[in-house]
């Protein structure tokens, strides 16, 4: 398995003064996945739950959405030229009946640590169809509760505590639990792992439950989350008009600028369990 974090030594400067010293690094390497032995793209990701985050990525796609839709997940050798295992290649075998990704899907480069969407054949493929529908689910989470989300996931950050360099997912209960974290160089990342763990668990549809993202909230994150059957997303950041635009259309609920108890409700504010206080907002 490949390592999380590295050492590396660096020159500090520091209020005139200079020294050398090790730092620890988050580790970012190229992922391919394959379905049934066939390419289908590459991720820049830390290493670590490749195979949730192989499974979450197909949730993502509408490829799958049962945890018996896939039969089997594992490295592939030969990925160098004495045919060692780097384990950074990921096959996905699909059980019978389940269709392979469609070639639209396919990346015409690799996907980015930054942005799960480059390299997309098509803006048309970006929309996938949902197995279920977010907008029926009847969740109602407290501001209180929101608001203890972005420090309860920070406190399980084990990575980012070495590094300062990693984001994190975190899937909660509507009382603040958390059921699930993952952490990765890229946002859509962690949300993959996060959701490939609840595939592989077979928990999805994950109605009833809060997504906590770091970072801001994407277009990406919000058709994942929608393709999870999540109905709720916050971010500590800004999300982008895109984002807001398919979560309304979808019936998600969508939070940004989530610190301490401060957030911007921008999507779905019927989940939020605040009463008089909300009605009496005026738009």
């Amino acid at each position: 398995m490949g390592r999380v974090t590295v050492r590396r030594r660096v020159l500090r400067l520091r209020d005139g003064r200079s020294d050398y010293r090790p730092d620890t690094l988050a580790v970012e390497e190229p992922m391919e996945i394959r379905v049934g032995g066939r390419p289908l793209t590459v991720t820049m990701r830390t290493p670590g739950d490749d195979f949730d985050l192989a499974a979450g990525f197909l949730v993502s796609e509408g490829v799958v959405h049962a945890a018996e839709h896939v039969i089997g997940i594992r490295y592939c050798a030969g990925a160098t030229a004495d045919g060692s295992n780097t384990y950074n290649i990921v096959d996905i075998a699909l059980a019978a009946g389940v269709a392979p990704p469609d070639a639209s899907l396919e990346r015409n480069f690799y996907t980015t640590s930054s942005c799960g969407l480059c390299g997309k054949a098509s803006l048309d493929a970006v929309r996938t169809t949902a197995a279920w529908s977010v907008a029926e689910d009847g969740l109602r989470v407290v501001p209180e509760t929101l608001s203890t989300l972005p420090e309860r996931l920070r406190a399980r950050q084990r990575v980012f505590d070495r590094t300062g360099g990693l984001h994190a997912a975190g899937l909660f209960t509507a009382e603040g639990e958390l059921l699930c974290l993952r952490e990765d160089v890229g946002r859509h990342n962690a949300v993959d792992k996060v959701i490939g763990h609840a595939l592989r668990s077979g928990l999805l549809p994950l109605r009833g439950t809060v997504l906590m993202v770091s970072g801001r909230a994407s277009f990406e994150l919000v058709q994942k989350a929608v393709m999870a059957g999540v109905p709720f997303l916050a971010a500590v950041s800004a999300p982008s008009s895109l984002a807001v635009d398919l979560a309304e259309e979808a019936g998600l609920t969508l939070i940004g600028f989530l610190r301490g108890t401060s957030m911007n409700v921008y999507a779905g504010h019927g989940r939020l369990d605040q009463g008089a206080d909300i009605a009496r907002a005026r738009p």
